[in-house]
């Protein structure tokens, strides 16, 4: 199947347009970041998800307001949301963590009730509870921490199997990209203000895969390449090799992408955050192995001849260190 037929782009020419769009969008995440923050699920802050099942539809103000004056303090920390299909009528409940936790989680386990009453007195509707997640603090601590050694490790372990494969310009381009996709995908979790759960680090992990993948075909093609165009620039080499792998990075992409879109439409809310941050992913590690990860090694190698061809010799010094021959005399008739 051929997407392309004889794809010509210079990709390399657009590549300092392609890195000031992604410090742009790196930077308003950061800024955002900082002004908002992005938002913990339970797994992570710790606390009490209750999800509530009303039997007429209810507003997630009246839920609020419920809560403001019948939950102990005030459920000024509570956020409520509504959840899965709207005409199921439910709601999720978020109480987070406040103050020190007793043995055994007795009183994470009382502010699910706690809800419940509060609902009752709110005289808001009839409700039952479809669902409960309790989570204490020391836990939420244990797997944030899992979450970001697993995060770090994978990076240093693309970086040194590139590194022993292929070279070092090759894995610091390939965890540079890497790290780029992390930057861009954390942007958009706090641009839509998506829940930062394990759901999400599982979907960042994925991603970070399918991105280097992404980027070890296309250094291969590099490599391969480098021998058998060993005159050409860098640049030349680098743009033929993305050119030549255009179709396969276009099908594969676009094939996940679906998946992934799938997920998100169809999934139910439970896997909106990780379908989001994979649809995010594939469109940003597709878009760092074209156009960054290539750049970062023009950048480190330089975008002169390659170094089979700065060794190779030159036809015209060739052809003068050949010796001369000698003229053959004729034999002289005796």
């Amino acid at each position: 199947m051929h997407i392309f037929t004889n794809p010509n782009y210079n990709f390399l020419r657009w590549r300092w347009h392609a890195l000031a769009l992604s410090w742009l969008v790196i930077l308003a995440g950061i800024f955002v970041i900082a002004t908002k923050g992005i938002p913990k699920s339970v797994e992570f802050a710790g606390g009490t998800v209750v999800i509530e099942r009303f039997d007429q539809a209810v507003s997630v103000q009246q839920v609020r307001t419920a809560l403001d004056r019948n939950f102990p303090g005030g459920g000024q920390n509570t956020i409520v949301q509504s959840f899965g299909d709207p005409s199921q009528n439910q709601v999720m409940i978020r109480v987070p963590l406040l103050g020190p936790e007793s043995a055994g989680g007795t009183s994470l386990s009382a502010t699910a009730l706690q809800v419940e009453d509060a609902l009752r007195k709110g005289n808001i509707g009839k409700s039952h509870r479809e669902g409960a997640e309790i989570v204490s603090a020391t836990v939420g601590r244990e797997l944030q921490s899992k979450g970001l050694w697993a995060t770090v490790l994978s990076l240093i372990g693309i970086l040194g199997y590139l590194a022993f494969r292929f070279q070092f310009s090759f894995g610091v381009g390939a965890v540079v990209a890497t790290i780029h996709d992390l930057l861009i995908t954390l942007a958009f979790l706090a641009f839509f203000q998506y829940d930062m759960s394990l759901n999400v680090i599982a979907a960042i992990l994925t991603m970070t895969g399918y991105s280097t993948n992404d980027t070890i075909v296309i250094f291969d093609r590099i490599r391969e390449n480098l021998r058998s165009m060993r005159r050409d620039s860098l640049d030349q080499v680098i743009n033929v090799s993305v050119n030549q792998t255009l179709g396969r990075t276009v099908i594969t992409s676009g094939t996940a992408l679906l998946t992934a879109l799938a997920l998100f439409f169809f999934g139910g809310e439970v896997l909106h955050g990780f379908a989001f941050t994979m649809v995010v992913g594939i469109i940003t590690g597709t878009y760092s192995s074209v156009f960054i990860a290539a750049a970062i090694v023009s950048f480190w190698r330089g975008s002169g001849p390659t170094r089979a061809a700065a060794h190779a010799p030159s036809p015209s010094s060739t052809a003068t260190q050949q010796p001369a021959r000698k003229p053959q005399r004729k034999a002289r008739a005796s």
